[in-house]
């Protein structure tokens, strides 16, 4: 049952959103505002059923916490998804529409891009709402946050690599990229200005063949198998989420993983994918901390966007990501389990829940 889930994850506020004249359907989630308001993408996605959508927003919101957490935001976690096919039931009424609904909740939710949305989506939400980030440039927006998601996950691979080999980079090392949309093609040209061998996969023909023009440098595999069983270094999922099942595991010869792609861990808490991983000596980089660029990027727009100013911020995913590396194998657990320890610390030094508006941000005594 919905309410059952909402229970489980332990959800602050979920809001259901309908407008009849507009055909919107849409759930908005809060899970925790102990840092702030709520920072999290909205997702447009022809879902089977309204608890398909729910168990969706709830999952994505619940890592939009530790995500912001471990990037040292001051920021809760939230998310959104709207119910249709964004190809046809998207329409800027239905998005005015859909802003309104976040406008209501009075900057408790700060919304963006997420799949099946645009820069010039988040232009039209923010037309009747000032929470909506993600916006073009001449919105006063940071536009495109794969920008950040890539040099942030490239930040990670090198701490990564630190932490592995002893040196911050990837030259003369062979990566493996899964997925060259917006994010693995930045990140493939992070990797080949560092002197990395390159080799993709991408679903799309043409994503491909667009990259290998770009970097002729860079070698293709046609299946994504391939890549897994490949002599790589370093595996990087940058595609869609549930990347590494226990079979993706067993034969990977990577031994680095890290990407860009979202819930990559088919099975999580203990017994699950990060365990095994670890087993077979494989550090993962988790996902949540290394493609935190992104949030960094469009969460600068509300003090005015500042694109060096976020980038920096977003290089900081180095010391990071190398820190829960070593406090890992410290604590004699998986880098998934040290993640989401930090992330607890930093939530549970921050203010009382529900945040509101008026209240202070950021991690400060109870």
């Amino acid at each position: 049952m919905a309410t059952d889930l909402i229970d489980l994850t332990g959800h602050e506020q979920v809001a259901f959103c309908s407008d009849p004249d507009t055909g919107l359907r849409a759930v908005i989630a809060l899970h925790d505002t102990a840092l702030g308001p709520g920072l999290g993408g909205t997702r447009f996605h022809p879902y089977s059923s309204m608890d398909q959508a729910l168990a969706d927003v709830l999952r994505l919101s619940r890592a939009m916490t530790s995500k912001n957490a471990v990037a040292g935001l001051d920021h809760g976690g939230g998310k959104a998804v709207i119910i249709g096919d964004p190809h046809r039931d998207k329409t800027p009424e239905l998005l005015r529409a859909y802003g309104r609904f976040v406008e209501s909740l009075g900057g408790r939710y700060v919304t963006a891009c997420d799949v099946g949305t645009y820069v010039e989506d988040m232009d039209v939400v923010g037309e009747s709402t000032r929470w909506a980030t993600g916006r073009s440039p001449e919105r006063g927006g940071a536009g495109d946050s794969s920008v950040l998601t890539a040099y942030g996950v490239f930040q990670g691979m090198r701490a990564a690599a630190q932490h592995v080999w002893g040196e911050p980079t990837l030259a003369g090392r062979r990566v493996g990229i899964a997925g060259v949309g917006k994010v693995g093609r930045r990140l493939a040209e992070h990797l080949v200005d560092d002197g990395a061998e390159v080799v993709v996969s991408d679903v799309d023909p043409d994503a491909v063949s667009a990259l290998l023009a770009r970097l002729p440098g860079v070698r293709a595999v046609e299946w994504l198998d391939d890549l897994v069983h490949a002599d790589v270094d370093v595996f990087s999922p940058n595609a869609l989420g549930g990347a590494l099942d226990d079979e993706t595991v067993v034969a990977l010869r990577a031994r680095v993983v890290c990407g860009g792609a979202n819930n990559q861990l088919v099975t999580e808490g203990p017994g699950g994918t990060a365990d095994r991983m670890r087993e077979r000596g494989i550090v993962y980089a988790p996902d949540f901390l290394v493609n935190a660029g992104g949030v960094i990027q469009v969460s600068d727009e509300l003090q005015g966007f500042d694109m060096e100013r976020a980038r920096e911020r977003t290089a900081t995913i180095f010391d990071h990501t190398l820190e829960v590396l070593r406090s890992a194998d410290a604590d004699d657990v998986s880098p998934a389990v040290a993640a989401d320890r930090l992330a607890e610390r930093r939530v549970a030094a921050g203010g009382p829940r529900p945040w509101l508006p008026g209240d202070p941000v950021g991690a400060r005594p109870r």
